[in-house]
């Protein structure tokens, strides 16, 4: 079992072992999304409730199969929990806001697919945290999912405002942005070590 305090699992996930901008899991709805902040915020609290689900499913799963000795069915296990995680997000979208599942589009089913939600599950399985750890793994990931696309869409509204050459609209932007970011928070590394 890893000795680490809750505190520190979340400052690190959120910032210094971000995801999305440490880690690049994620990185199709950070790119593909991040037109306005009014759907970006949107599918990281989406990402971030199926991230803790798929988490407390992990930690359930593995209390079930290791001592059964069926550790080689976790990840298939994993993947049916995410799927089924985000129909019943999909469903309670697109029946509270179907401006929003309009505007989410193919982002949203995509959460399936997404390998930060899978990599929750993984990491935590690897480092063996307890119930509490994984837990707060999981909000800390789904929190700086959220943070990093939050903050994309932000500054990429802005940048729409702004007067830039036409050579670097559209992705070279984008990715120059998102390398920007990338780097700033690879500037927390010391935190939570």
């Amino acid at each position: 079992m890893v000795h680490e305090s809750l505190g520190q699992i979340l400052v690190t996930t959120i910032l210094s072992g971000n995801f999305v901008l440490a880690m690049f899991l994620g990185m199709c709805p950070f790119l593909g999304v991040t037109h306005s902040v009014s759907v970006a915020f949107p599918l990281g609290l989406a990402t971030t409730f199926v991230i803790a689900i798929a988490s407390l499913s992990a930690y359930l799963l593995n209390m079930v199969l290791d001592p059964l000795h069926l550790e080689f069915l976790r990840l298939i296990c994993y993947i049916v929990v995410i799927a089924a995680a985000v129909q019943l997000v999909e469903m309670f979208v697109k029946k509270n806001s179907p401006s929003l599942f309009r505007a989410l589009g193919i982002y949203l089913p995509l959460i399936t697919t997404n390998c930060a939600v899978l990599g929750v599950a993984l990491f935590q399985t690897a480092r063996e945290y307890d119930f509490w750890q994984s837990m707060t793994f999981a909000i800390g990931g789904g929190a700086g999912f959220t943070l990093a696309l939050t903050l994309l869409a932000s500054v990429r509204e802005r940048v729409n405002l702004s007067d830039v050459p036409g050579v670097l609209q559209g992705t070279a932007m984008t990715l120059m942005l998102a390398g920007v970011l990338s780097l700033a928070f690879m500037g927390f590394a010391g935190i939570g070590a």
